[in-house]
Formats: C-alpha cells, structure tokens, sequence
C-alpha cells in the first residue's frame, strides 16, 4: 500500500483526502477520474495542483464541496475530512453551510458562472443573504462595496448585468464573489486560463494579496508551472487521477529528483539559455480514463519503464518531505 506525506501538527491540518476514488458512469463507458487520491493541506497554504486536462484535478475539488454531478458521478471508495467534517457522510445542511462560507471555489470558465439575468451585486450579495442573515442589509450592501473596491472594480457597476463586464471583470467578480465570505479554503480551478497575460498577472497578485489579508488556504490548479513557481508554498503532480508527486516548490523546481512525468514537463518549458529547434513533448497521450493500464499508470510513455512498472503500480517513496511515486526510487527513502 503506498504511503501517505505525514505531516504535523494534526490540528494545523485543514483538508485530508486519502485513497480517493471516483468514477463517472457514462452510457458509453465507466471513466476512472480518481485512482487513489492521496492529498494533505494546512491552513494557510498555498498549493498548486499540476497536470494535463484530464488528469482529474476539477474532479478532486468537485469532491470536496460534494458538486460531483448527480448520477453519473460517484465517489467508491476514500475520504475526504475538512477540519474534522467527514465530507462524504455530512448532512445537506451541513454542505450547504460550508459551501460559500467555509470552502469557496473560483470556477474555471468565468462566462458562464455568472447567470445573465441578474445583477453582479446581487449575485455577490447572495452569498452573505444565505451565510449571514443577522447582517443588516447597509452592512451586507456595505461589504459588496468593500469586496468589489478590493477586486478593482468600482462599486457603482454594482447594477450591471454580466454581459457589461469584459472576461477580465467577470473573472474578479467571480473571485469577489468565492471572497466575500472570507472562506477557510479556496480551491482556484484555472482562474486565468482564459485571460491575457496582463490580466493574468494582476488576477494572480490580486489573489495574493486576498490570501495574505484572509490567511485562507488555497488549492490553485493549473498547467502553468511558471505561475506555481511565484505563487504557491507546495507542489502536487497529478496524473491519472493520483499524485505522483508532492513537495516543496524549491524541492520540485530543483530538479535534482523528479518523476519522470514530472521531468517531461519541465522539459516541454523554453529556456531562455539554450538554443534548440524544438521543445521535447511527453510521447504518447494521457492515460484513458476509460482503460487504465495494470501498472503505473505512466508506464507506457515513461522513457525509464521496466517490466515491472507495467505489473506494480508504486509506492509513494519518501525523500526527506518530498514525495515521489515511481519505482526508481525505491529504496531511496531518507531516514
């Protein structure tokens, strides 16, 4: 059984994921999203979540707010415990408590997380009319005003619908809207994906700064490495629905110890210091989700496979805090 990063103290742990497994059931085919998904994080933290589309990064954070979609998605096995709350066996009330007010999620696609026949103050208000009912209503339009100043937007556009805003705008009004509540964890699904590089980079600091002022923890999940090397305290490496690798960002971005997959990433980013006619692509494509190999799961595009990487899927080997799930490192472990 592979072994799982320890961390300490427990009562500094905020979210817990161990051995989770999800499943989507299709008409078509049953698609293996989660394959054991090992994941630890502590208030406060930053944490990058990296992979290829398909590696099940935004089914992880569907998990732990319970928005999996009904009868198709299902979670068969794992837990996932948030300050103490069993996610998975919690009440409706409970969930609707901590969605919103505890765990907030900025959502991928900003155009069509806003509904278009409401006002953007409104949408923003909604969640202190569910979250805080002893407010009063100057001190809820209050702190709309509050959040959308801090979000760069002024507080008159309030009255606006979505379509008024450009992607950028809609992108912090989403974000004011994940904030306002001042949520434990935030669980950030590609927040700039579809912006330009500009409003990427002032989306990111914004972002920074909230974190910092709120002290939230954040899961931020992304294929960008760059952006996780400026903004994030630890690394997770996922890949067919399991993290194959976990550490520090100096530990990863050191290179000294990576998994191969890990490795083919860093070796698809241009360097500024070398000339070469081409980047070097991973070979092969994502594992289907749909008929996963026995073995590792990179097996088939990992230029240092054996044959027994094609029958034992490994363990998660421990160097130090940095956790690497490859059979190359076995015995390696530090003491």
């Amino acid at each position: 059984m592979a072994k799982t990063i320890q961390n300490t103290p427990n009562d500094d742990v905020l979210l817990k994921i161990e051995d989770l497994h999800v499943q989507y059931d299709t008409d078509d085919a049953v698609v293996h999203a989660l394959n054991g998904f090992h994941l630890t994080l502590h208030r406060g933290e930053k944490l990058g979540l990296v992979g290829e589309t398909g590696a099940g990064k935004t089914t992880m954070a569907l998990s732990v707010l319970r928005l999996l979609p009904s009868r198709v998605g299902k979670v068969t096995q794992g837990s996932i415990t948030y300050d103490g709350i069993d996610i998975l066996h919690a009440s409706a009330k409970t969930m609707l408590g901590l969605r919103g007010a505890r765990i907030s999620m900025i959502f991928q696609d900003p155009m069509t997380s806003l509904n278009p026949v409401t006002t953007v103050g409104d949408q923003i208000l909604e969640v202190l009319k569910l979250h805080f009912p002893e407010m009063t209503e100057e001190e809820k339009n209050a702190r709309v005003d509050d959040i959308m100043k801090m979000v760069g937007i002024p507080p008159a556009r309030k009255h606006e619908y979505p379509h008024q805003f450009s992607g950028g705008m809609k992108q912090r009004i989403v974000i004011a809207m994940a904030l306002i509540a001042e949520p434990e964890l935030l669980l950030a699904d590609e927040p700039t994906t579809a912006l330009d590089v500009t409003i990427q980079a002032q989306i990111l600091e914004l972002m920074k700064q909230l974190k910092e002022k709120f002290n939230s923890a954040m899961v931020l999940i992304t294929h960008d490495l760059g952006v996780v090397a400026e903004f994030c305290d630890n690394v997770a490496i996922v890949y067919a629905g399991e993290v194959i690798e976990y550490g520090s960002v100096e530990e990863i971005y050191a290179r000294t110890a990576n998994h191969p997959y890990t490795a083919g990433l860093f070796n698809c980013i241009p360097d500024l210091y070398t000339t070469a006619e081409r980047l070097e692509p991973i070979p092969g494509f994502m594992a289907d989700p749909t008929d996963l190999p026995q073995g590792c799961k990179f097996a088939p595009r990992c230029p240092h496979c054996t044959q027994r990487c094609l029958e034992e899927n490994p363990a998660l080997h421990m160097l130090g805090n940095h956790g690497i799930k490859c059979h190359m490192f076995d015995g390696k472990e530090a003491e």
